[in-house]
């Protein structure tokens, strides 16, 4: 563990003087450890170059990206069992698809960190084809996505499902309908939510019913679309719904079912298959399946 600790500490300050520095000890201590090491594992960790610091090589970085999580799980064992299991502590980072995070993160955030105060919890949002990228790397301990278009290796766990819905102006001639077929809407202007798997699925969905949808305008933002919207620019299709039907200038906005209903898309849980999960990350996959039955469905009430 001595080791690792000085490995990673090399690994994190670019240089065998910084690290002892930061660990309060000598440089020769730190390098001679760094020798040892190499020599157990029978292979180069890192390139040292005199007044340019340390590089890491390929094995070493996957060292690294492991003994992180070596040292993360022996201090969380250690705190674990002076407090005979009870209480948990340490990093836990979680990245969430950009568009799903204000609607599911904040109550994950409110109870984990009631009931796992001492866990230091960060949140982090990207695009659907970033997270599950960085959550492979090792970057992550979990990620929310949706169930669509996942690159092989990853386990997962359903949150919840949720159907795609037409999202329509006050001005617009079918606003007061109960439902809408899509075969409805093609020869109207559509706003596509041009941000994966959103788009893909949408299109999807036209693909089936066997109709080639008007696209006057891709937009990247959730929320330019709604505000675009509300001003009868298009309509569009959406899966998440906030609870409120306003835009951001608070103008009204209308949500229809689908007609006939289409299948719907869910949202994950997901790390990877490989890597064991610490019980911090396990805690958070319990709290967050226990949320996601609470939740109310899109179009309940």
């Amino acid at each position: 563990m001595r080791q690792l600790r000085y490995f990673t500490a090399v690994a994190e300050s670019g240089s065998i003087s910084a690290a002892a520095e930061r660990l309060h000890v000598s440089a020769t201590a730190v390098s001679t450890a760094m020798s040892q090491l190499e020599r157990s594992l029978r292979t180069q960790l890192m390139v040292r170059r005199k007044s340019h610091g340390v590089s890491l090589t390929p094995s070493g970085e996957y060292l690294y990206r492991r003994a992180v999580r070596l040292l993360e799980d022996a201090e969380e064992l250690e705190l674990s069992v002076a407090s005979g299991g009870r209480v948990l502590s340490g990093p836990l980072l979680i990245g969430c698809y950009v568009t799903v995070a204000p609607t599911i993160v904040p109550p994950l955030m409110e109870r984990y960190t009631t009931e796992h105060p001492g866990v230091d919890l960060e949140v982090v949002t990207g695009t659907q084809d970033e997270i599950p990228v960085r959550l492979l790397d090792g970057e992550l301990d979990l990620a929310i996505v949706y169930g669509m278009d996942l690159p092989a290796g990853l386990s997962s766990v359903l949150l919840y499902e949720t159907p795609a819905y037409v999202l329509l102006s006050e001005f617009h001639r079918l606003r007061d309908r109960e439902e809408v077929a899509l075969d409805e809407l093609v020869d109207d202007p559509m706003l596509l939510l041009d941000a994966p798997p959103s788009s893909r699925n949408t299109m999807v969905l036209f693909e089936r019913a066997g109709l080639t949808p008007w696209v006057v305008r891709r937009v990247t933002d959730f929320e330019l679309m709604r505000s675009l919207v509300a001003r009868g620019m298009g309509y569009a299709i959406a899966v998440q719904r906030p609870a409120g039907d306003l835009s951001y200038e608070g103008r009204p906005l209308w949500t229809k079912p689908i007609t006939p209903r289409v299948r719907p898309v869910g949202v994950h849980m997901v790390w990877p298959e490989r890597v064991r999960l610490t019980d911090r990350a396990a805690a958070m996959i319990s709290v967050a399946t226990e949320e996601a039955g609470h939740r109310p469905g899109a179009f309940d009430g």
